[in-house]
């Protein structure tokens, strides 16, 4: 069984994966967005194999519906689901920092490969690789403070290497209600690893 929540917003749909950071896909209505979520199974399991955990999902199975906002439609998921406070043991807490992880290599690995000038987009707009990765890098630093993780503006890749691995440190942390951080852990793994995976499928999607 995979575990599903919906995020519903105003015209499109979030389906993101309960158990899985950064399987996430969004369409216009819930079950177009579970269908497109599923067609990603093969692209996700670049990521769980890299990490090294076994990945066979099973059918999909919403257990929960939360109301989106314009945001959902501008194609970031932004609802924090009430199943984001259960607590979140070691070993699972390891887990999604180990997928974590796998995105930054996997969306390293590909940016650096890649050309500068990508394929435009279906309406011949679309940021180059290099605008990407930066828009990438500096959205984890905002990320990072929803946890208590604060770095000043990166100067060098070994500034981007230390905050990642605070975060990491963090974020692989046991961790139980109250929250006293803006973000869960659950839904801050989910939300840093979708950001790295949606940006590396495409640029995947457009060399």
């Amino acid at each position: 069984m995979t575990r599903l929540y919906l995020e519903i917003g105003p015209k499109k749909v979030f389906a993101c994966s309960l158990d899985w950071p950064g399987w996430c896909r969004i369409a216009k209505g819930e079950e177009a967005a579970i269908e497109r979520l599923m067609e990603y199974v093969p692209r996700y399991r670049v990521v769980a194999e890299r990490a090294g955990v076994p990945f066979e999902p099973g059918d999909p199975v919403v257990v929960a519906r939360v109301p989106g906002s314009p945001t959902s439609d501008f194609g970031v998921p932004y609802a924090v689901p009430d199943l984001d406070q259960e607590p979140l043991p070691a070993e699972e807490a390891a887990r999604g920092v180990a997928l974590m992880k796998a995105a930054w290599e996997l969306f390293d690995e590909v940016a650096a490969a890649s050309p500068e000038e990508l394929r435009k987009g279906p309406r011949g707009g679309g940021r180059d690789r290099t605008k990407i990765v930066d828009h990438v890098v500096e959205a984890e630093r905002g990320y990072a403070r929803m946890v208590g993780v604060r770095h000043k503006p990166f100067t060098s890749t070994a500034d981007r290497d230390a905050m990642r691995a605070e975060l990491a440190e963090v974020l692989s942390r046991p961790w139980a209600p109250p929250q006293t951080a803006k973000w869960p852990p659950r839904y801050a793994l989910r939300r840093i690893a979708w950001h790295v995976i949606d940006h590396l499928w495409e640029i995947e999607d457009r060399v």
